[in-house]
């Protein structure tokens, strides 16, 4: 993973320098009712996939910005050029680049940027996580009456609003706080760096979450669905996402199932 692992961060900087360079500079278009897009994402997705193609043309590759290749190769690289656009283009610094390469259903190797602040969050399977070169371990909180939570909502939030508000009160009653920040891939992070205890979030998708599982994960922490099951295939990742520093897990299930939707 040598090689791979540097692709990795060239692939980071390239399209830091892209976000950095139009930060406070774009405007942006609507792909639906809260889901924003700017020439932002499209240009830093551009510099990713230069280098990609260019070092590894055998390679598939998922993109959040309609950009798909998918022959079957054991090796696919998950992007999400800016992950928290909606914070990007209101110049509010919580966003980030996010790039993942799995192993057929498994990611392999992550790393989260976020340009504004000089952060970068890496991970290989088996090695550990590291921000900024050093290693990051999630916390000891073992109460989730004393855990600060991070959860965000999906763009079809407006016809799910009974059953959203319904588990966020379910979880405010339960812990010591929640936050809500605006990039997924930024609160596994986080999390992962011990700045929180747990995140809930569903009606995401693999870009999104991809590279900071594995963050999550090679730093103590767990990952699971709603329903407390690893994923299995690359299209499930962040579908329904529950993530801790493994000693809340247990209890930050019991509310996902007090609060599920009843049929």
């Amino acid at each position: 993973m040598k090689q791979e692992f540097a692709v990795l961060q060239e692939c980071l900087q390239a399209a830091s320098k892209v976000v950095r360079r139009h930060f406070g500079k774009v405007g942006y278009e609507l792909k639906g009712k809260a889901n924003l897009v700017t020439k932002a994402d499209v240009a830093s997705q551009k510099a990713v996939l230069n280098i990609i193609r260019k070092r590894f043309p055998l390679h598939d590759y998922l993109a959040e910005e309609d950009a798909v290749k998918n022959t079957g190769a054991d090796y696919t690289w998950v992007i999400d050029p800016i992950d928290g656009t909606t914070n990007f283009a209101h110049t509010f610094p919580q966003c980030s680049v996010s790039v993942a390469l799995f192993y057929k259903n498994e990611p392999v190797l992550g790393g989260v940027a976020n340009p504004a602040t000089g952060e970068t969050f890496l991970a290989q399977k088996g090695k550990g996580a590291t921000l900024n070169g050093k290693k990051i371990h999630v916390s000891k909180t073992a109460k989730l009456a004393q855990a600060l939570l991070v959860t965000g909502f999906p763009y079809n939030r407006f016809t799910r609003m009974p059953e959203l508000l319904t588990r966020f009160e379910g979880f405010l009653n339960s812990c010591h706080d929640v936050r809500r920040l605006g990039s997924a891939a930024l609160d596994l992070c986080w999390l992962a760096a011990g700045r929180t205890d747990g995140y809930w979030e569903d009606n995401l998708n693999p870009w999104d979450v991809g590279a900071g599982i594995l963050i999550l994960q090679e730093a103590g922490g767990k990952v699971t669905d709603y329903s407390g099951k690893k994923y299995k295939k690359l299209p499930d990742y962040g579908r329904t996402m529950l993530a801790s520093n493994g000693k809340i897990h247990a209890q930050m299930l019991q509310i996902i199932r007090k609060t599920e939707p009843r049929p």
